[in-house]
């Protein structure tokens, strides 16, 4: 990792912990910074501020009280699900404190390469491919995957080295908290319309989700999504060259799909029949990824290997098994409308779909042509559960069932299910009404399935 001296001797804050708060206490610390950390959650029943403490680092724990503005710190460093609404990120802002998120500090540390990809959906498939097709690179550094993919960014930047590249799932929350960081190639997947409880319009949204760019040169890379006029307009706002890439086929200058095969430019790539994980989106989400892998010099035969085989990410259209006929899918990050419309645009067979979860206010009738397109029964769950029936009425599914949670939906979907069909879980919601997160929600239905059908996840 570079050399960093901007910290030692610095007050700094930390608020929030989780995975990315105690990563970056810890690196703060070692950096010679006098480390606060601040957690809303009581110190008897927290863990992380527990061995926090027993390594010599200050904690408040309890609640955020405003007087630690009173002290002199020089930045703060705050967990990105911590809206800028929290009094103690406003009062810090107020008194021109920097509020940065811990991927800038890993990117201040970074003595590797930094690869970026952020958008509203497929921001984790292609992260993943594009470090597995960089590893398939001979005499070449490591890829490492990094961000919000669940891996925290300050761990992996700590353990790089300069021949390694860093790819970093970033979120719209991160990037609002971001000073310098700059990718040598950034990945803007697409852009649709989520998270505007937190970002407060559509408009901060897009501009959070820019941001990753706004670090770039000449010198670097942007690989954007060419299929819709929007993003072609917002690559207008980058210094970087810009790298299309087009299921649709509206550039060859980058990656794109034509007639059902793969290109990069004039090079023919493979198949698009041919990749291991259906859908269109994952279409998308390979061309993204062939683009940065050729832009990094990985062989074509890498690039097929890694496409070929790759089965998913947990929790993304992640096939779990098949049984009697049935293949059960778990698609629990898809938590808004447009990834479970994509996730059901993959499939030719009839779904059995269970959705439902956390309601931010909308309803559900942009869903409906899919649901009427491909979807045999619907099972509805969580705060949204009527919307979602209203949907399906609309949608004119003929079967449409309650039930309380994605682990009560498994045994009514095997009921209604018949050998051919696919039984999935992509709820269109985000899954705090019930879960702590996605993955937990993921994780409880491929154990529903496992007590219904007996058989042990496959992957």
């Amino acid at each position: 990792m570079k050399s960093v001296e901007q910290y030692r001797n610095q007050k700094v804050l930390v608020l929030g912990l989780a995975k990315s708060g105690m990563n970056a206490a810890r690196l703060l610390h070692q950096l010679g910074a006098f480390v606060t950390v601040n957690d809303k959650k009581e110190f008897d029943n927290n863990p992380d501020a527990q061995e926090l403490l027993s390594d010599g680092i200050k904690v408040i724990t309890g609640g955020h009280p405003l007087s630690l503005l009173d002290e002199d710190f020089k930045i703060v460093v705050k967990n990105p699900g911590i809206p800028y609404t929290n009094p103690i990120v406003a009062g810090a802002l107020a008194k021109h404190i920097p509020v940065i998120t811990e991927v800038e500090l890993a990117s201040q540390i970074l003595a590797g390469e930094l690869i970026g990809v952020t958008g509203t959906n497929g921001k984790t498939t292609t992260t993943t491919l594009i470090a597995m097709m960089l590893n398939q690179r001979q005499n070449a550094g490591k890829a490492y995957v990094a961000g919000n993919i669940g891996v925290p960014a300050s761990a992996v930047a700590q353990k790089a080295l300069p021949t390694d590249t860093m790819v970093t799932e970033l979120s719209s929350f991160m990037l609002v908290g971001i000073q310098t960081l700059h990718p040598h190639i950034a990945v803007i997947t697409n852009i649709y319309s989520t998270h505007l409880d937190y970002h407060g319009s559509r408009a901060n949204y897009v501009k959070a989700k820019m941001r990753i760019t706004e670090n770039q040169t000449a010198a670097d890379y942007l690989v954007i999504n060419w299929d819709s006029e929007e993003w072609r307009t917002l690559s207008q706002q980058s210094a970087a060259q810009v790298v299309p890439f087009s299921r649709q086929g509206n550039s060859k200058a980058g990656a794109y799909e034509q007639d059902g095969q793969l290109y990069f430019k004039d090079e023919l790539i493979m198949a698009a029949k041919d990749i291991k994980i259906p859908g269109d989106h994952n279409v998308e989400n390979a061309l993204a990824a062939i683009a940065v892998a050729k832009l990094q010099q990985v062989p074509t035969a890498g690039i097929v290997q890694v496409l070929k085989t790759f089965s998913g990410v947990r929790h993304r259209t992640q096939y779990v098994e098949t049984y009697q006929g049935r293949q059960f899918y778990n698609d629990s990050k898809a938590t808004n409308i447009v990834a479970t419309e994509m996730a059901l645009k993959g499939f030719d067979q009839p779904v059995i779909l269970l959705a439902g979860g956390l309601d931010r206010g909308n309803t559900f009738e942009k869903l409906a042509p899919a649901l009427k397109a491909h979807v045999k029964a619907l099972i509805v769950f969580g705060e949204t559960a009527d919307k979602m029936t209203a949907a399906g009425k609309l949608a004119g599914i003929p079967t449409i069932e309650a039930t309380e949670n994605c682990e009560t939906s498994v045994p009514v979907a095997w009921r209604l299910s018949a050998p051919g069909d696919i039984i999935m879980l992509s709820p269109a919601c985000a899954s705090w009404d019930q879960y702590p997160n996605f993955e937990i929600r993921g994780d409880r239905y491929i154990k529903a399935i496992e007590q219904v059908t007996g058989k042990a996840e496959e992957n």
